[in-house]
């Protein structure tokens, strides 16, 4: 009798990982050398605020996954999204320990190409009669040089989630500007202190960024091929000022925010400590299902300008292939039923997450009005990280959080602290500071 999808964490795997980890070269050659049409593949997820929801739709997906293929079973294990570099760089490099298939973030998917670690199926992706309903961002996200690895599961963008009965005791309204959403979180702070205003965190990037792209920063530009720098940039720094304005007693105190990443500030909104945070439309089930359900609404982040919605980024995960995966039949076949039309409709009824194909994302817009705000978001134009292989390497490395967190320590300014920034991003990206 086959199990059904669950949480797999053997010891002595994470053991072979985190030696892996330490030692493993920075590519390795591990193509597969066969293609078993039975046996067991291993599938790595990521971990979601309140995971259930998505542990069941991947649960249906994988039960009708086995039943198609009767001598085969599938073990999923749920990782933390935060600690997901090393742990693939290192299946990259050891296919023993290896899944077989993986979600990704959509700014992952460079450099694990460059590191050999995604097989490329492009030839299954335009052969499979979902994919002509991609919309053409979600299927950039998973192509490189013109060839696809993997397929897109969802896209995400931010907006602002509000507590309803919060702003009507104060008498407040939704905020048009940043200028105003800066004030409005210190109003509520002053009133309620046992309120964060608005919660931010100094390790949420993509929360941070809409305020620096808004003010008409870069975080980087092209040049002779490649990218240089840009955050240490004279509107880049109005954007940085903006957001890290945010940390202090007066709304989210440094002590207790710096370190927050999306999850905590998702967390603390749901929880009912903070009247505002800023959240994807994959955040809806986790606050549906915590303390402040009926009491909250979403809006656009608003930009500069009245009226105006700040560039979010054109976030998203997909599920690819390894490379070294001895099943790749199989494992195609896995990353269609987990990435297909049914799959997405239902993780967007279970989890709020926006379908990438267009038809389907269209019917989930008529169901549930609750995604028009990510919907405007996405109309009124999206941002991206640099398409380089270098920005995973910059992400892992927590430069833009360091820089960040700095600011809010007071342990240097906002030149000094983007200046540093910069010089590790040129260093990533292989340019000269200039």
């Amino acid at each position: 009798m086959k199990l059904p999808a669950r949480l797999v964490a053997p010891v002595a795997a994470v053991l072979v990982l985190a030696a892996a980890a330490a030692c493993a070269p920075q590519t390795s050659g591990t193509g597969a050398k066969e293609d078993a049409k039975s046996g067991t593949l291993r599938v790595w997820l990521f971990q979601e605020v309140n995971n259930e929801p998505k542990r069941r739709v991947v649960d249906a997906a994988v039960a009708a996954f086995e039943k198609r293929h009767r001598d085969t079973d599938v073990e999923v294990e749920y990782i933390p999204v935060d600690t997901r570099a090393q742990r693939v760089k290192a299946a990259f490099n050891d296919p023993a320990s290896a899944p077989d298939v993986i979600e990704y973030g959509n700014t992952d998917t460079a450099g694990y190409v460059e590191d050999g670690g995604l097989a490329d199926v492009s030839a299954e992706f335009g052969a499979w009669p979902d994919a002509k309903d991609t919309d053409p961002t979600a299927r950039a996200s998973v192509t490189v040089d013109g060839k696809v690895y993997g397929a897109p599961l969802f896209v995400g963008v931010r907006a602002l989630y509000y507590r309803t009965d919060v702003f009507e005791e104060l008498g407040l309204t939704p905020p048009r500007t940043q200028t105003e959403l800066i004030a409005t979180a210190k109003r509520i702070r002053k009133a309620k202190p046992e309120l964060y205003g608005i919660a931010v965190g100094g390790a949420y990037t993509y929360g941070a960024l809409p305020f620096l792209w808004a003010n008409g920063g870069e975080l980087a530009t092209p040049k002779d091929g490649s990218y240089t720098a840009a955050v240490n940039g004279a509107a880049a720094r109005k954007g940085i000022t903006a957001y890290t304005s945010l940390f202090g007693d007066d709304n989210c105190p440094a002590a207790k925010c710096a370190s927050m990443g999306g999850n905590a500030t998702v967390t603390a909104f749901a929880s009912g400590k903070a009247a505002m945070a800023i959240g994807g439309d994959f955040s809806h089930a986790a606050v549906e299902a915590g303390a402040v359900k009926g009491r909250y609404a979403v809006v656009p982040l608003p930009g500069v300008t009245p009226g105006s919605i700040a560039p979010a980024f054109a976030g998203g995960n997909n599920i690819g292939v390894l490379r070294s995966s001895s099943h790749r039949t199989l494992a195609v076949d896995l990353m269609k039923s987990l990435a297909g039309k049914e799959a997405q409709r239902d993780l967007f009824d279970a989890m709020g997450f926006l379908p990438t194909y267009t038809d389907v994302r269209a019917e989930a817009a008529r169901k549930r009005p609750f995604v028009k705000p990510f919907i405007d978001t996405l109309a009124a134009g999206t941002r991206f990280v640099p398409a380089s292989p270098a920005w995973g390497r910059i992400d892992a490395s927590l430069v833009l959080p360091t820089m960040f967190q700095e600011i809010v320590s007071g342990r240097k300014d906002v030149a000094a602290a983007s200046d540093d920034a910069a010089g590790k991003m040129n260093a990533a990206f292989g340019s000269t500071t200039g």
